[in-house]
């Protein structure tokens, strides 16, 4: 079995360390991701600027290729350029910090596991719900369990699984969740600041708006202490809306 791991916290977070390490127990796993930090990047792809291939090494020994680009420049370059085989399945994270509902969005976690689904290759997200994450071992393990069942049973091409974990003590662990994207977003706030030289700037700030209150929704249950598992796809058209615009008659609309 061929692994890619990526992510967007960078080839040097302890996240990515913890998911290779265990999936290193049941296949092959490649490593590669941005050379530093691509948090909230979205599926941006570098195109004006020049991309760097470099070995990157842990404590000596080779650990992966960093690249100096976004989550989704790793996967398209390591898939066309770097790996001689396509991976039999991507994994991206373990990512600290949750992905859940209007977040997915914006996630370089979530785009690096999209980017592999856009290439017709089953694909999973993880992320752990702390920015300060120090244990990532039921994590991994869940990774891998999931891993081995995505590769079993398969997902529609186009469709990935975005997990979310949340940062406790595997025996605190209320269960494992199918669930849907909620509609929680942030409300975003630019907080005015002053830097040595008096001059004005901005630091992007804000708190969640929770909105959700249904366990089937991936922030409530993470919430609730549930690992949330949520099947997403690229497709964006609104269905129930593309089907009632046909009312509108829009082909007259410049006669």
């Amino acid at each position: 079995m061929k692994i890619l791991i990526s992510n967007d916290d960078g080839i040097d977070s302890p996240g990515i360390a913890a998911l290779a390490n265990e999936m290193k127990k049941i296949g092959e796993v490649t490593v590669i991701a941005p050379r530093t930090e691509q948090s909230a990047v979205g599926h941006a792809i570098t195109m004006k600027i020049p991309l760097r291939i470099t070995e990157y090494y842990k404590n000596g020994d080779f650990f992966g290729y960093a690249i100096d680009g976004t989550p989704a420049d790793c996967l398209k370059i390591g898939i066309r350029n770097i790996l001689k085989t396509r991976p039999d399945i991507v994994l991206s994270g373990i990512n600290n910090g949750s992905n859940t509902a209007i977040n997915i969005i914006y996630s370089g976690t979530v785009s690096a596991a999209r980017e592999a689904a856009i290439m017709d290759l089953p694909a999973i997200a993880i992320s752990q719900t702390s920015h300060d994450a120090k244990d990532f071992t039921y994590s991994a393990k869940i990774a891998s369990e999931l891993t081995k069942q995505v590769l079993k049973r398969g997902l529609p091409n186009g469709t990935l699984l975005n997990v979310n974990v949340p940062n406790l003590p595997e025996e605190e662990i209320a269960g494992i969740l199918m669930t849907k994207q909620g509609k929680s977003k942030w409300d975003d706030i630019y907080e005015e600041r002053i830097d040595p030289y008096g001059k004005k700037y901005y630091w992007l700030t804000g708190s969640l708006m929770e909105t959700d209150v249904k366990l089937e929704t991936d922030q409530f249950a993470i919430k609730n202490n549930y690992v949330s598992i949520t099947p997403i796809h690229f497709d964006l058209t609104d269905y129930a809306t593309y089907e009632s615009l046909n009312n509108w008659q829009l082909e007259n609309l410049m006669k």
